[in-house]
């Protein structure tokens, strides 16, 4: 059976399926009192809890306690029901039509409908309102209430993507009338349909929420159909890593994320507490040389840094084989992921590094440093997430090692608006990132020049991979698309556009009173089934 045939047919209740992960006790679940989450947030120094104008990872992982999703990605990267009961796709493939859920409201007491939805597709749309999450979406140009729980979309052409995407925390689904009331203050002002309301902030330090005793429509993967069994989840911004190991070890916090590879094997031998990890479906993060940028506009040079690089050698000292290296620009688990093809396509070699650049009249100066007609041949990394999972001390290496060939790396810490303004001019040489995702068009968002979004690190203009990226969207037949994005992957290598270093398995590390997470088949952490024993 096709693809095409098989999401035609409607799809309702008995698509079931077990949660992702599961419950890490034995006890019987019991309501009340409060989780504490003590979080990467980085450089937060302002939430933004609007999902569709936040790409920050962080931001997500707190989304989809307040936030539900039209459809729900299972663990095999299927699409199953949510929000929406069911739909339909014409034969075209540029026609849906989602049969809604009747029973569900916002947390300020509205009602989720066709309007709502619309209202909320309507937003993403418009490129002067929801910039982050426009991509998600599409193609899609037109929306209809049809009746008052069903609604019609309109693509423009065919978008494979569509549905996986309406299954990510970008598009969960916001409450209009909130929008209308707060304006640009929703992002501090949250209120969707999820299994937790919010309560308050404070600025770039923690988001409080409350159990919302309404919630009776979680998704097919769940095994909590009613409401939370807390009654208070709060995420506390803890961005120094030994800092949310120590609050996690004093009781002060019952869970912890991206626990550094130096705390793991403290975490594992304790018998209080617990890891649970998987990997996020996203972009490997990667280094972006910026090729329209002199002299690294030259793919010769560009492979030379990449020689010049040691990616095994710096993923084993900063993650202690935590982390496997990547190969990759999509993640191992994503569909169509080149991680295997690509395993081995490349190997350090600093000699030869060093006589690309003597090739190309690149000479060491007085300083170590290469110079050509009184330039340096220097880098600058930009950077404003600081050390996220730990993606400074990368670079420091990097620094190191490229300095063994007489080229200089400085990192210039910068504000994330500041850092916007110049990855859209293309003022900078070298940066850094990755973007979660739930299907391999995120790879048009990154490298097509049409779809890139303002957080995007990458400066690519390639007709040939544009055109490979656009003809996979529009593909319907696994295997045809699986290739085209394998052809895409192994062109992005090739021409040096981005050196994949690490795959990230996301963690949680839990006291022992902390039961019932899980961490979904996006890598993103679920509290609706959390619960505290003793």
């Amino acid at each position: 059976m096709t693809t095409r045939r098989r999401f035609n047919r409607l799809l309702a209740s008995a698509f079931v399926t077990a949660p992702f992960g599961g419950s890490l006790a034995a006890q019987s679940p019991r309501s009340g009192g409060e989780l504490t989450v003590a979080f990467d947030g980085a450089s937060i120094v302002k939430f933004v809890l609007d999902p569709h104008n936040s790409l920050f990872a962080p931001h997500n992982r707190v989304f989809r306690s307040i936030y539900d999703s039209l459809v729900v990605l299972r663990a095999d990267q299927t699409v199953g029901p949510w929000l929406a009961r069911s739909w339909e796709i014409s034969p075209d493939r540029r026609h849906y039509v989602f049969d809604l859920r009747e029973d569900v409201l916002f947390h300020d007491g509205s009602r989720f409908d066709a309007a709502a939805l619309k209202f909320n597709f309507d937003r993403v749309i418009d490129p002067n309102v929801a910039t982050y999450a426009r991509g998600e979406l599409g193609p899609v140009v037109a929306t209809e209430a049809l009746a008052p729980h069903r609604l019609g979309v309109t693509l423009a052409e065919p978008f494979e993507p569509l549905l996986r995407n309406l299954s990510s925390t970008k598009l969960g689904i916001v409450s209009p009338a909130a929008i209308v009331k707060y304006g640009e203050g929703i992002g501090q002002n949250p209120v969707g349909t999820g299994p937790f309301r919010f309560t308050g902030l404070a600025a770039g330090a923690e988001i409080r929420l409350e159990r919302n005793p309404d919630y009776r429509w979680a998704p097919s993967t769940s095994t909590l159909s009613g409401p939370a069994w807390l009654d208070r989840l709060t995420f506390k911004n803890v961005p120094e890593h030994s800092t949310r190991v120590a609050a996690l070890q004093s009781g002060q916090v019952q869970v912890a994320d991206l626990v550094p590879s130096q705390h793991l094997a403290t975490i594992r031998s304790s018998p209080d507490l617990r890891l649970v990890q998987q990997e996020l479906l996203n972009t490997n993060y990667a280094l972006f040389v910026n090729p329209t940028r002199a002299p690294w506009d030259d793919p010769d040079l560009r492979r030379a840094l990449r020689l010049a690089i040691d990616v095994d050698a710096i993923v084993r000292i900063v993650y202690l084989g935590s982390l496997a290296r990547a190969w990759s620009p999509l993640s191992p688990s994503m569909f169509a992921s080149a991680e295997q093809d690509l395993a081995g396509s490349w190997k350090p070699d600093p000699k030869q590094a060093a006589d690309i650049f003597e090739s190309k009249g690149w000479r060491r100066g007085a300083d170590g440093v290469r110079e050509k007609a009184g330039r340096k041949l220097t880098l600058g990394f930009v950077d404003a997430q600081g050390n996220r999972e730990q993606r400074l001390d990368v670079v420091q290496l990097v620094r190191r090692q490229l300095a063994k060939i007489g080229v200089s790396l400085t990192i210039e810490s910068q504000s994330g608006p500041l850092l916007v303004q110049r990855q859209l001019a293309g003022d900078y040489d070298i940066s850094g990132g990755a973007q979660f995702a739930d299907d391999p068009d995120v790879l048009r968002r990154v490298f097509a020049p049409e779809s890139r979004n303002r957080l995007s690190v990458v400066q690519v203009e390639d007709d040939q991979l544009a055109d490979l990226l656009r003809k996979a969207a529009r593909e319907d037949e696994p295997e045809a698309r699986k290739a085209l994005y394998l052809r895409a992957q192994r062109r992005i290598v090739d021409e040096v556009y981005a050196i994949p270093i690490y795959v990230l398995l996301y963690n949680l590390a839990l006291s022992s009173s902390a039961q019932g997470i899980v961490i979904d088949a996006h890598g993103f952490p679920h509290f609706h089934e959390a619960w505290l024993s003793g």
